[in-house]
């Protein structure tokens, strides 16, 4: 329990805290811009994550109090707006509070929080779904809302696609939600249906930091879903989890090369996903570490949504000891790297690529290794 927040919120609302929530981050080991081509993804639930006290109001607005930034904001139910001038973060939880109000079809009170996050933002470790399922969860402790972690996360995401405008897939509201302890899981994007995976044995993943950021909503990510949507009406199927490469191959000619690249990552990267966690299951390293490697490569060449310090960063561990393989997470154009990393190299690991990263590019990067935790709940 976040125990150092309550001096904080009893100050901050002179009253104590109700309920205390926990909301992971992510990181995706394997399966990168298949969720929104109804295809599967590898995430797995992160030590990093948002930490919420609350308190329910008999009114109808949020209070929050951000203890990163020390920013508080109101939030008004029947006033939500979609791009404040002040405190951007907070239309993460307007969003939330639109989706949820829009959803059930009642008028909901709202609650006070501190909120405090170890998630980096902006970092592809889906600090914003975290935020938003932690919201979620407030809203619905202090309203008496059923709790089905699949209808939370469908939710939050019609949020942040419809409200905060960023065409986001499911996989990161879907693995902050219903993450299981010690495993990744292997997401259905399209059925939903989930299975928990356990790493392979004296494994463990290490997200690397590049220290460079990119906001979503201002970059490429929008064009990469629809180039997928264009590529999924050239080859006659709804969605690119339903082609192969047979299929894609077939067409070679009669498509763009951009439509092509586009298509060969997302068909490939689904084989890719499923495959690993076959090699997961049988503890199977080597060709996890692979699969991994070759991921990334596809991201660069045909997907095109790496930057150099991910380049850099993946190359660096990649010929670092006790790595058997390391790619970019998250949605691209920075942020993140993965790697799975043997367990007696890891420290060793951190600090060997830590030190050659800042010194081919001056940034300082964050590297840190993490359990695989619980989805989103109360503590």
């Amino acid at each position: 329990m976040p125990r150092r927040l309550y001096p904080l919120f009893t100050k901050q609302y002179q009253h104590a805290p109700t309920y205390a929530i926990r909301s992971p981050g992510r990181v995706n080991i394997i399966g990168e811009h298949t969720d929104y081509n109804d295809g599967f993804v590898l995430p797995m639930a992160l030590e990093k994550e948002t930490q919420l006290l609350i308190s329910p109001r008999k009114d109808r607005a949020i209070e929050l109090f951000s203890a990163n930034l020390k920013q508080g904001v109101r939030i008004d139910f029947d006033n939500l707006i979609r791009n404040p001038k002040k405190a951007r973060w907070s239309r993460y939880a307007a969003a939330v509070a639109w989706a949820l109000e829009t959803t059930f079809n009642q008028k909901l009170n709202g609650f006070n929080a501190v909120i405090y996050s170890t998630i980096p933002m902006g970092a592809g470790v889906s600090s914003s779904a975290s935020f938003e399922l932690a919201v979620a969860k407030a809203l619905s402790l202090t309203n008496e809302l059923t709790w089905d972690p699949i209808v939370m996360a469908k939710l939050c995401q019609t949020a942040e696609n419809k409200f905060v405008g960023v065409n986001c897939g499911i996989m990161d509201q879907l693995i902050c939600a219903t993450a299981v302890k010690d495993h990744a899981n292997l997401i259905d994007c399209r059925s939903l249906e989930s299975q928990p995976v356990p790493l392979p044995n004296n494994t463990v993943i290490v997200v690397m930091d590049t220290a460079t950021r990119r906001g979503l909503a201002t970059s490429a990510y929008n064009e990469r879903r629809q180039q997928c949507e264009t590529a999924a009406a050239a080859l006659g199927v709804k969605a690119l989890r339903d082609a192969t490469i047979d299929q894609l191959h077939a067409l070679k000619s009669q498509l763009d090369l951009l439509t092509y690249k586009r298509a060969h990552h997302v068909i490939s990267e689904n084989s890719r996903t499923q495959q690993a966690a076959i090699a997961m299951k049988n503890h199977d390293a080597k060709q996890l570490g692979q699969l991994m490697v070759d991921s990334h490569h596809s991201l660069n060449q045909d997907f095109e949504v790496t930057n150099d310090a991910l380049n850099t960063m993946v190359n660096i561990a990649n010929q670092t000891a006790g790595c058997f393989g390391a790619r970019m997470t998250g949605a691209g154009f920075g942020g993140c790297a993965v790697a799975l990393v043997n367990t007696e190299h890891c420290q060793q690991f951190i600090a060997e690529v830590s030190k050659q990263y800042q010194q081919i590019t001056g940034l300082k990067p964050a590297l840190y290794s993490s359990k695989a935790m619980a989805g989103c709940g109360e503590i």
